[in-house]
């Protein structure tokens, strides 16, 4: 999720998965925040990978996957057979889609290999990003992603992915905070206030790390707190979808589908904020971006909305 596949180790790899396992489809999902992804997806593909992963130019590199145009363009031609008009044609229409979402770009402008030592997932990266400027840290960015190295250490190395790089990064982020080195952290892991995502990953309910939990670090922390064993799922209480759409339906309204039950079973307090939106302000998604980009002019008790149309209003 990094992007840490480098070309040569990605033909080490996928060569030998697929003498390995020769039946079974090989994907292959990347970053490109090092800029090496192109050279990367190219190799896996070359080595034996069914699919590989990457985006529209427009919306290719640094911490989303890498472009598409370069990776066809790099393949031996007997080997791309893409209509490249009509990806060109694709690529300008989100070309354009991009724009109405600039105000949400965090500023990664170049690639960085700076992500093989402190190992943040390209979608984090962004976010943490934001995060920081956010927290008035922006200056220190540099400082947060050496922590974010340092965080991921004391946890015991985790693999990290969504949730489980949440985790590191919320220390990381605490780290800097409170500028608490790595030994702080782990000297007085007793006496800080540590993220709830910190203490949940200790109690084991995102299960248990490949090599067990850090110690005496987790022990420290822990002060005795209730631990998961095995697998969290496993010892989960059953949900009634049924009754939990009734609840919902006399909470928020008839509005409610089997959809929305999903989403509150997994995210239920987002849900509820969403669902306390949608109440007061009705069905958002159906305005354009930029009527929500764009401040509502309001005259008296009446809203004003000019909608452009190429160019006019």
């Amino acid at each position: 999720m990094a992007g840490l596949l480098k070309p040569a180790a990605a033909r080490i790899l996928i060569s030998a998965l697929r003498k390995q396992f020769p039946d079974i489809p090989i994907h292959v999902h990347t970053h490109d925040t090092a800029g090496t992804g192109v050279a990367s997806m190219v190799a896996c593909y070359l080595s034996g990978a069914d699919i590989v992963d990457v985006a529209m130019d427009s919306m290719s590199g640094v911490t989303s996957q890498p472009s598409l145009g370069a990776v066809l363009n790099s393949l031996p031609e007997k080997n791309n057979d893409f209509d490249t008009e009509k990806l060109y044609q694709i690529n300008n229409y989100w070309e354009q889609v991009r724009q109405l979402y600039r105000c949400f770009d965090p500023g990664t402008q170049a690639t960085n290999t700076e992500v093989y030592k402190h190992e943040i997932p390209g979608g984090q990266y962004t976010n943490m990003l934001f995060q920081a400027q956010s927290l008035g840290l922006g200056g220190e960015w540099s400082r947060v992603k050496e922590a974010y190295a340092e965080a991921n250490e004391i946890l015991g190395n985790v693999v990290k992915v969504t949730p489980s790089s949440k985790v590191v990064g919320d220390l990381a982020q605490i780290m800097v905070s409170n500028k608490l080195t790595k030994q702080d952290v782990i000297e007085n892991a007793d006496s800080l206030n540590l993220p709830t995502s910190v203490m949940q990953f200790l109690q084991g309910y995102l299960g248990e790390p490949e090599g067990g939990f850090p110690e005496p670090f987790r022990s420290k922390a822990l002060k005795g707190a209730p631990v998961v064993k095995g697998r969290p799922g496993a010892t989960l209480e059953p949900l009634d979808l049924g009754t939990t759409k009734r609840e919902l339906r006399e909470k928020f309204g008839s509005w409610i589908t089997d959809r929305d039950v999903m989403s509150y079973a997994m995210y239920p307090a987002v849900f509820e904020e969403y669902a306390a939106h949608y109440n007061k302000y009705g069905d958002v998604s159906i305005l354009s971006s930029d009527m929500i980009f764009e401040p509502v002019k309001m005259v008296g008790n009446t809203y004003m909305i000019k909608r452009r149309v190429n160019g006019s209003t």
